[in-house]
């Protein structure tokens, strides 16, 4: 059996011999995987500093749409990641958080111990965290009927009862999406509709759809798995229940991009603004994944924003030899 712990370490003892890298990638998720797979097999000198490895696929329970491999886990998929990864012999930096990076001259990488590494390129692949509601019963039931993600999780809700909270265009594309596999959609949102009117149009043709607009979620309950939402109705003031099988909350991602603030362009949002190529408006650093202004946040997308970074890098090192 591979024994990802003694392997990790062994890895991360080439730290100590080596501080300077052709191409460091902050984050373990699979950009940063894919992107450190295709950097050293292009003869680069690489590092991954990440805090832990997997990044969102932690809050993916089941996964059936990475092409060729029919189904699987988050989890499974982020071991199967690491161990390609280790095999090819990357050194991986876990445990620790990247609380600088700078570039006086080449990128200069600060982790929360103090130590401090340098590289000729970087990838910033720290990916985003789904937008949580804040009511009790979010945690409990996370992947136990509460999904983050329409697209990767709506057919394990075929023919069920599910609920969409938000009232953006990212709740509206999950009611489209869900009218596929639910037999019940109920909408709810705090406000009104924020939703491009183009998207609400499509409503008409649903069937089964349920819209509860000015209503807030207080709490999601249920026991082994989620049951139903605790709801206030504000024009009224009275609370009830909604029961239903599973719930999609669709309120936006948060960039982990803060490390990047005053360093490169983002976007409103937080979002990184990078080329067809990854790049950043700063030569020479990438970002790649949910971090990035892709708007389809999806495992496959972001391991290829990965490979692309990584070939792009290679490039730019090609032609800007020190």
């Amino acid at each position: 059996m591979f024994d990802f712990a003694v392997e990790t370490q062994s890895k991360q003892s080439l730290f100590e011999s080596q501080k300077h890298f052709d191409f460091a990638i902050i984050g373990g998720g699979p950009a940063g995987m894919n992107a450190a797979l295709y950097a050293i097999r292009k003869g680069l000198s690489v590092a991954v500093f990440s805090l832990e490895i997997g990044g969102q696929l932690h809050n993916t329970s089941e996964v059936d749409n990475y092409i060729g491999i029919e189904h699987t886990t988050g989890g499974k998929l982020s071991e199967a990641f690491h161990h390609h990864v280790l095999e090819l012999g990357v050194p991986i930096k876990t445990g620790h958080l990247v609380t600088k990076l700078e570039k006086p001259d080449d990128f200069h990488i600060t982790l929360d111990n103090n130590e401090v590494y340098t590289a000729k390129t970087v990838l910033y692949a720290t990916g985003g965290a789904p937008r949580r509601l804040g009511v009790p019963g979010e945690e409990e039931f996370a992947n136990k009927g509460v999904s983050y993600c329409t697209t990767c999780d709506a057919p394990f809700f075929k023919n069920e009862h599910v609920i969409v909270a938000g009232g953006g265009n990212s709740a509206a594309e999950s009611v489209v999406d869900l009218a596929a596999w639910a037999s019940k959609i109920t909408v709810v949102h705090r406000s009104q509709w924020r939703a491009d009117q183009i998207i609400l149009d499509q409503f008409k043709n649903i069937e089964g759809l349920e819209i509860n607009l000015e209503t807030q979620i207080l709490e999601i309950f249920g026991d082994t798995k989620m049951r139903g939402v605790r709801v206030l109705d504000k024009p009224s003031g009275k609370e009830r229940v909604i029961e239903a099988d599973g719930m999609f909350v669709e309120i936006g991602n948060i960039p982990k991009s803060d490390l990047l603030k005053g360093l490169v362009d983002l976007n409103e949002q937080g979002e990184v603004i990078v080329s067809r190529d990854q790049e950043t408006s700063l030569p020479g650093l990438y970002a790649a994944g949910d971090v990035t202004t892709q708007p389809y946040k999806q495992i496959i997308i972001s391991a290829s924003e990965g490979a692309v970074a990584a070939l792009a890098a290679t490039q730019y090192l090609m032609h800007h030899k020190n």
